[in-house]
Parts: structure tokens; sequence; C-alpha cells
């Protein structure tokens, strides 16, 4: 195993618990670097993802911080989602399903980089 693949799987595990999406880290490392499909990394993201999600859940239940009706209201809807994805996924390939993360990932990025942060921003205006 290389460092490589050690400093993937641990920044996104770290950036994962912090519930900012490493499985964009790691998707993005499985593509790039091992020459993996986008659609079997996907399927190595979700698998790492479970352990992962299981501890950060439990850090985060602990704490009080999981509002658990509106977190289960949203994974009952989120597993139509995944169906939905799933068909979807199957139906574009892999082309279209790499352009389109690729897409969002870099909105995402424009939106972070260029957008306000609107709760400091009032608690600035409040002060």
């Amino acid at each position: 195993m290389s460092i490589t693949a050690l400093l993937a799987g641990l920044f996104s595990g770290i950036i994962g618990a912090m519930g900012l999406g490493g499985g964009a880290v790691l998707i993005i490392y499985l593509s790039l670097f091992t020459e993996t499909e986008q659609l079997a990394a996907q399927g190595i993201n979700l698998l790492f993802f479970i352990p992962t999600a299981l501890l950060a859940v439990t850090v985060y239940g602990i704490k009080k911080q999981i509002e658990w009706k509106l977190a289960l209201k949203i994974a009952l809807w989120g597993l139509l989602g995944t169906a939905a994805g799933l068909y979807f996924t199957h139906l574009l390939g892999n082309g279209i399903t790499s352009k389109i993360f690729g897409g969002l990932l870099c909105l995402m990025g424009l939106k972070e980089f260029f957008g306000t942060d609107r709760k400091n921003l009032d608690k600035r205006d409040k002060s």
C-alpha cells in the first residue's frame, strides 16, 4: 500500500467526519491516481463511508448535535434519491457520470470560494 493511498484514506476520513464530503477526496484519488473507473470509485467510496459514518454519528449523537426527527426524514428521502441516482447512473454510464461529478465539484468550489457566509455576517452585524 502506498503512502498516497494512506493519506487519501486518512484525509477522506477527517473531512468526512467533519461533514465536509470526504467522499469527494476519495473518489478523486481513486479516479486520478489509481485509474479506477468513476462508478467503481463511487462504490468503493460508499463502502468506505459506512464505518466512517457510524463513528461520526455516534460522536455527534453523544454530543446531542443531531436532530433525529429531521435526520430520519431526510434519510428516508435520501433512500429514494439513492434509488433514482442508481437508475440514472446505470442509464448514463461512466463517462457522463464522471463529467456531472466534476461539474458539481467545480460549482461547489466556486460557491465556497466566492460565496458569503451569512451566519458570520449576521453575527458581525449584531456586535
